[in-house]
């Protein structure tokens, strides 16, 4: 098996994911848009999933960005043939238009440790169901994720869907179930790089206190989920 990783930026990788699924024997590439132009590493063909992760840029900021558009074409084509697809924060977002939804400022950002409610179809979804009830999850977004019709809305904030799933092998995450110690670390070092974090008064001494005491726990949780994902597209 062979996992190709998008990545938008080198400290929003695939993180734990990476580490879950390389320790199950699974051949991981990472294809950086902005750096390798437009073709992934190998033929797609030679893939059997596609994850895509975050990035400080957001989803309609193709002006700045003109691989966004791209991958939202790609993310399309790959949707239509079936590809399996787990994809989190930006990569949710940019998945949701792929598939006929849109993504759009949110309400409210949503920085730190923020709750999350499963739906009914959550608690019954392959990688998202032993989540059930409810989860604490670590969050760094002002966008949201609106799926397309016909997408199983899988999990909920107060502010916006956390979790979708598109037919039977793509799912959006907008929770960063990836995000590895160090990361954290370099988001919450730079939080005034993010003028939504600096509006809403984020406290990066006390965030940081907060993710110490809950991110070991979170990488097992992210692991776990990343592992649900290979063996149910396996």
């Amino acid at each position: 098996m062979r996992a190709l990783a998008i990545v938008h930026q080198p400290d929003a990788g695939p993180g734990v994911f990476a580490e879950e699924i390389r320790d199950r024997g699974v051949a991981l590439d990472e294809w950086t848009l902005a750096d390798r132009g437009t073709a992934p590493p190998v033929e797609i063909a030679e893939y059997n999933a596609v994850l895509t992760f975050g990035g400080a840029m957001h989803a309609d900021q193709e002006d700045r960005h003109p691989w966004l558009r791209f991958e939202k074409d790609f993310l399309a084509a790959i949707l239509d043939e079936g590809m399996p697809i787990l994809a989190v924060c930006l990569g949710c977002q940019l998945l949701a238009e792929a598939g006929g939804g849109t993504a759009r400022r949110a309400s409210e950002p949503e920085i730190g440790w923020h709750q999350v409610e499963l739906t009914e179809a959550g608690a019954a979804d392959p990688v998202m169901g032993p989540l059930a009830p409810s989860f604490t999850a670590f969050q760094w977004h002002s966008y949201e994720a609106l799926p397309p019709q016909g997408a199983e809305v899988l999990a909920r904030s107060p502010v916006c869907s956390q979790a979708y799933r598109i037919g039977e092998r793509a799912w959006g995450i907008q929770f960063h179930a990836e995000v590895t110690a160090a990361d954290a670390s370099r988001w919450i070092d730079d939080y005034r790089s993010d003028e939504d974090a600096v509006r809403i008064g984020v406290d990066p001494e006390g965030l940081r206190v907060d993710t110490d005491q809950r991110i070991a726990d979170w990488n097992r949780l992210g692991r776990e989920l990343c592992g649900r994902f290979l063996a149910t597209v396996a």
